[in-house]
C-alpha cells in the first residue's frame, strides 16, 4: 500500500507561499482589478451619483464665494493679499475648534460645550499672565481648590476610562497649578491644552460611561463653563494678553525662508505620502489609483503651494512697515490636520471611531471597547478647543467673559458640517472642517467688507449650513437607495 503523496501536498503549499502578492489577496476577496484613468473617473462619477458627495459641495461653494465677493467688492479689497492673509488668521481658530469636533460627530455625539471649554481654557491661561503666575491670588483660595478638585476628579475618571494620555495631562495641569511657575507663553500654552483635557475627560465620562445623551450634558456644561469663566474674569472685565508669544500666535508671520521651508516640507510630504501609497499598493497587487492621476494630483498641490507661498511672501503692508510671510496660523493647522488625519486613516483607533459611529452595536459585537472610543473623542474635542482658543484669543488679544460663547460653537460646527462631515456619524474628515472653516470665514469676512450687518451675516450662514445639512441628508438617503 503506498504511502500518502504528503510531499505534493507539503509542494502545493510551498507554490501557494511563493505565488505572487496578487494571487493571496485575490484568495481572500480582495479587489485586484487594475483600474485606468478612465474608469477611475467613471467611478468617481458613479459614487457622486449614488450620494458619495464628500467635500465636493463646499469646495465648488468656496470656490463661487470668491469669485463672488471679488466681483462685488468694487474697492478690490478683498481679492487683495493683506485680506486674504487676515482672513486666514481669522478663521483659524474656530476652523480648529471644528476640527476636534470631528472627532465627536463622527461617533454620532455633539458637542455643545466646545466654545465655553475654549474659552475656559484661554481664561485659566490668561488669568495666569495677568496675576503674574500666581493663580491662587487670580482666582480666590475657594475657587482655586474647587478647580483642583475639578482636576482630580478628570484624573480619576480617565483611569476609570483607561484613556492614559487623559490622565497624565491632567495630572501635569494639576501639577502646574500647584507648583506654580512664573509667566511664561509656553507653559501657560501647555496648561490651556491641560485645562482641555481636564473638561474632555469629565464629559467623556458622563456620556460614555453613564450613558447620558451628549446633548443633555454638553448643553448642561456649556451653561457650567460660561458660569466659571465669569468668576474668573469678572461681569464686564478683560484679560489682557500682553506677551509677544502669544500675541504672535495669530498675529505674526514666518520669514520668506521659514515660509518656503514650511512649502517644501508640506508638499514633499504630500507627495510623498501618495506616491509611497501607490507603489505600496501596486507591489501587493491591490487597487490603485492610475499612477497618472496622482501625479495630477501632486503637481496641483505642488504648483497651488508654490504659488499661494510666493504671493504671501511678497510684501502685503498698507504703510511703510512691511508684512511678508506666511502666517504662523497656517502651520499649526496644517500640523493638526496632518495628525488628525493619521489618527482617523492610519491608525486602529480610527478605524474604530468610524465603526462607533457607522453602528454601535455592531462595533461592540467586534469587540470594540465603545466607551473607551466615545469618552476619547470628547477629550480630542475639547483638546483641539483649547488650542483654538489659544489662536482666537492670540487674534483678539484678550479674553472676556464671552470667550468662547455666542456664535464660536455654532460656527465650529457649522465649519464641520459644511465641509461634507456626517450629523448622523461615520462619514467625515478632518479636512472637511477647513473647507467649511474657509466658506465661513469667506462668508464672514466678505459681506463684512460689504458693509453688510450682522443680521444678514447670521442670515446667509444659518442658510448655508441649512443647505449643507440638506445635502448630507439626502446623499445619504441616496447611498441607502444604491446600497452602500
Amino acid at each position: 500500500m503506498s504511502a500518502p503523496e504528503k510531499p505534493d501536498l507539503e509542494k502545493k503549499s510551498a507554490a501557494q507561499r511563493a505565488a505572487p502578492a496578487a494571487s493571496r489577496a485575490a484568495d481572500f476577496g480582495i479587489d485586484t482589478t487594475a483600474r485606468t484613468t478612465g474608469q477611475a473617473v467613471a467611478a468617481y462619477l458613479r459614487g457622486l451619483r449614488t450620494g458619495e458627495l464628500g467635500a465636493l459641495p463646499a469646495l465648488l461653494g468656496l470656490l463661487a464665494l470668491l469669485i463672488l465677493f471679488s466681483t462685488l467688492d468694487s474697492t478690490g479689497t478683498f481679492p487683495s493679499l493683506l485680506n486674504i492673509a487676515n482672513l486666514l488668521q481669522q478663521g483659524a481658530g474656530r476652523t480648529i475648534i471644528a476640527m476636534g469636533l470631528v472627532f465627536v460627530l463622527l461617533t454620532g455625539e455633539i458637542d455643545l460645550a466646545a466654545g465655553t471649554a475654549s474659552g475656559l481654557a484661554a481664561a485659566v491661561m490668561a488669568l495666569h499672565l495677568v496675576s503674574g503666575g500666581n493663580l491662587l491670588g487670580g482666582m480666590g483660595t475657594t475657587v482655586f481648590v474647587l478647580f483642583l478638585l475639578v482636576i482630580v476628579l478628570a484624573i480619576v475618571l480617565a483611569l476609570l476610562l483607561r484613556i492614559w494620555a487623559g490622565a497624565a495631562l491632567s495630572a501635569l495641569a494639576l501639577g502646574l497649578m500647584v507648583i506654580g511657575f512664573p509667566p511664561n507663553p509656553w507653559l501657560q500654552m501647555l496648561l490651556a491644552v491641560c485645562v482641555g483635557v481636564v473638561i474632555g475627560c469629565i464629559t467623556g465620562f458622563l456620556v460614555a460611561k453613564v450613558g447620558m445623551p451628549s446633548f443633555v450634558v454638553t448643553l448642561a456644561l456649556f451653561i457650567s463653563w460660561q458660569g466659571i469663566i465669569l468668576a474668573l474674569i469678572g461681569d464686564g472685565g478683560t484679560l489682557g494678553l500682553r506677551d509677544p508669544v502669544l500675541n504672535a500666535v495669530a498675529n505674526g508671520n514666518l520669514s520668506t525662508l521659514g515660509s518656503w521651508v514650511l512649502f517644501v516640507v508640506a508638499a514633499g510630504g504630500y507627495a510623498a505620502v501618495l506616491l509611497n501609497r501607490q507603489v505600496s499598493r501596486r507591489r501587493l497587487g491591490l487597487v490603485a489609483q492610475p499612477t497618472g492621476l496622482v501625479l495630477i494630483k501632486v503637481g496641483a498641490v505642488v504648483v497651488l503651494g508654490a504659488v499661494a507661498t510666493f504671493l504671501l511672501t511678497l510684501d502685503r503692508s498698507p504703510g511703510d512697515l512691511p508684512i511678508t510671510g506666511v502666517p504662523f496660523v497656517v502651520p499649526i493647522v496644517l500640523t493638526l490636520l496632518v495628525a488628525g488625519t493619521f489618527v482617523l486613516d492610519r491608525t486602529r483607533f480610527g478605524r474604530h471611531v468610524y465603526a462607533v459611529g457607522g453602528n454601535r452595536e455592531a462595533a461592540r459585537r467586534a469587540g470594540i471597547d465603545v466607551v473607551r472610543i466615545r469618552a476619547s473623542v470628547f477629550v480630542i474635542a475639547s483638546v483641539f478647543a483649547a488650542i483654538g482658543a489659544i489662536v482666537y484669543s492670540s487674534k483678539v488679544g484678550s479674553v472676556s467673559p464671552g470667550a468662547g460663547g455666542g456664535n464660536t460653537l455654532l460656527f465650529a460646527v457649522g465649519a464641520a458640517v459644511i465641509g461634507g462631515t456626517s450629523l448622523f456619524g461615520g462619514r467625515g474628515r478632518i479636512s472637511n472642517a477647513v473647507i467649511g472653516g474657509a466658506v465661513l470665514a469667506t462668508v464672514e469676512n466678505g459681506l463684512g467688507l460689504l458693509r453688510q450687518p450682522a443680521a444678514v451675516v447670521f442670515v446667509v450662514t444659518g442658510l448655508v449650513l441649512l443647505l449643507a445639512a440638506s445635502v448630507d441628508v439626502l446623499s445619504r438617503r441616496r447611498s441607502a437607495v444604491a446600497g452602500r
